[in-house]
């Protein structure tokens, strides 16, 4: 059997920068073994596989691997998925609502003057949660950084998700650049937890205003450093917001630089009734497309 597939790069503006993204938009037939397979042999950060929707008001389905697992939400795959989607012609007008683990992934697609799609912006599937706070030293080891290069004068490192848990922590200016990851600490500061999905993901930031630069790193799963991270940067935008007495807030996040791939993410924050919400936006590049043979084995 062959499987369709295209590749993007997401919140970036030229090619061979921000986060390359697969997408299959049609997965009817691939069984749970084969999309993880398949995402391992790309070996990107993630990988999506479109189904039908649950939920007919929704536009599709969709499943989100990255190298070892499946995820409940992430941005950047939302963010291509449905620029791939859109190109397609589905969607009603500029609105997808793409189904996930998570929620619903509602996209808001973006155009040139000419009417062609040129990127979107999601809003993440769940309010702002903030959980445990995790010691300096942890987190600085686990970056190969000093504890006071660790800044806890806004708030401690911490636990935050909008659908999918990271450990946020702001770091000195010239710590960030510096800044990479150690697997024997990251394996010693996740040994035990239970409260970030199987996973342990640190994503640092350095603030001047509004303007902000980030690096993820999850070596655990397989992405020693992504490139950028929509569903990292939503609870960054909302933690911001819950420090300030604001009712919304607006950020743009430059991500990815130390890889060579610069992405840039636009951040909006604000308070609601159900509490705080937040959704990033960025453009997208067409790359590649191709298709995938899959043995009768690996089909459903």
């Amino acid at each position: 059997m062959r499987f369709a597939f295209e590749t993007v790069d997401v919140f970036t503006e030229r090619r061979f920068g921000g986060n390359p993204l697969a997408v299959f938009p049609s997965a009817i037939g691939l069984s749970d073994a084969a999309m993880q397979a398949l995402a391992a042999e790309f070996n990107l950060s993630e990988t999506t596989f479109v189904l039908p929707p649950d939920d007919p008001a929704n536009t599709v389905r969709m499943r989100i691997f990255n190298r070892t697992a499946e995820m409940a939400f992430a941005g950047h795959p939302s963010v291509g998925t449905a620029f791939v989607l859109a190109r397609a012609g589905m969607g009603e007008g500029d609105a997808l609502r793409l189904e996930v683990p998570a929620g619903v992934v509602a996209v808001e697609m973006e155009r040139d003057a000419g009417g062609d799609v040129i990127g979107g912006r999601i809003t993440a599937p769940q309010p702002l949660s903030l959980g445990a706070e995790l010691p300096r030293e942890a987190i600085a080891a686990c970056a190969s950084l000093a504890p006071d290069q660790v800044i806890v004068t806004g708030h401690a490192p911490v636990v935050a998700s909008m659908g999918n848990p990271y450990v946020i922590a702001e770091v000195a200016p010239d710590a960030l650049d510096r800044a990479q990851p150690d697997l024997r600490a990251f394996r010693e500061a996740a040994a035990g937890r239970t409260d970030m999905g199987g996973r342990f993901s640190i994503f640092v930031y350095a603030r001047g205003g509004a303007d902000i630069r980030a690096r993820m790193f999850a070596p655990l799963s397989g992405t020693f450093e992504d490139p950028a991270t929509g569903s990292a940067n939503t609870p960054l935008a909302g933690l911001l917001l819950s420090l300030s007495g604001d009712e919304r807030a607006d950020f743009s996040v430059m991500q990815g630089e130390a890889m060579g791939r610069p992405s840039l993410l636009r951040l909006h924050a604000w308070r609601g009734p159900g509490g705080i919400t937040a959704s990033v936006a960025g453009r997208c590049v067409p790359v590649l497309r191709g298709e995938a043979e899959v043995g009768a084995d690996d089909a459903q």
